[in-house]
């Protein structure tokens, strides 16, 4: 399945394989969040935005030229956040909550998997926003295991964004483990140079890459094709 950036595409012979869930570990400076933006670009997307306003990820989507007609935002920001007034409201912390956004989300990809809807995305942004909650951990495995087994039914794309550095206990562990396909995206600095690279070091079905590759923000994920993508 396309991923909308072609040179990821074209080594991987068309895309990822359908099915596959995608875990994206970042480093925070590095912009990652725009890998999700031109994912959308493929085919319909159910973006779940919970450390932001979908209004606010949809205005950074379109300043990109992007396409955001086939985006539908699952808007677990306000949800959290909010209260029903629009007002700002502090949930750190507070265990009945966390399980409610929790469950809410796993509801709400229930729901996605009982339309029973071909070639979609799902993207959840971010899953270290679910690493951090004061939950159980067994609903956290249960979430993770609804997760996976819509990504299998619908053989869909479904990606998770995660934040390094922020996500607290061993779930990240097992998600890593559970995961298809793992995309990991550094930032390094030398001097004056700023470079991004991306690695992907599993990818099942698929053979993985063996060397880290540059790419650059610029209109959308620019991949240095320079250098070979082993």
């Amino acid at each position: 399945m396309s991923t909308a950036i072609p040179a990821l595409d074209r080594n991987f012979g068309g895309g990822l394989p359908s099915g596959s869930l995608v875990y994206i570990r970042a480093d925070v400076e590095a912009m990652a969040e725009v890998f999700l933006y031109q994912f959308t670009q493929a085919r319909k997307t159910y973006y779940f935005a919970n450390e932001r306003k979908p209004k606010h990820i949809y205005n950074d989507i379109r300043n990109l030229g992007f396409d955001t007609s086939h985006i539908i935002f699952m808007d677990l920001h306000s949800e959290y956040h909010l209260t029903p007034g629009g007002d700002a409201v502090n949930n750190l912390g507070d265990e009945l909550q966390d399980s409610k956004i929790v469950e809410y989300t796993e509801y709400s990809i229930k729901k996605i998997m009982e339309e029973q809807e071909e070639d979609i995305n799902i993207v959840i942004d971010s899953f270290s926003f679910f690493l951090n909650l004061n939950i159980n951990p067994g609903l956290l495995k249960r979430f993770i295991y609804t997760i996976y087994e819509t990504t299998k039914n619908l053989n869909c794309l479904t990606f998770l964004y995660g934040i390094k550095g922020l996500n607290k206990g061993g779930m990240e562990t097992e998600i890593l483990n559970s995961s298809d396909v793992i995309f990991d995206i550094e930032l390094k600095k030398s001097g004056q140079i700023i470079n991004k690279y991306l690695s992907i070091p599993k990818i099942r079905r698929k053979h993985p890459m063996n060397e880290m590759i540059k790419f650059k923000i610029e209109n959308g994920i620019k991949m240095d094709t320079s250098q070979d993508i082993a």
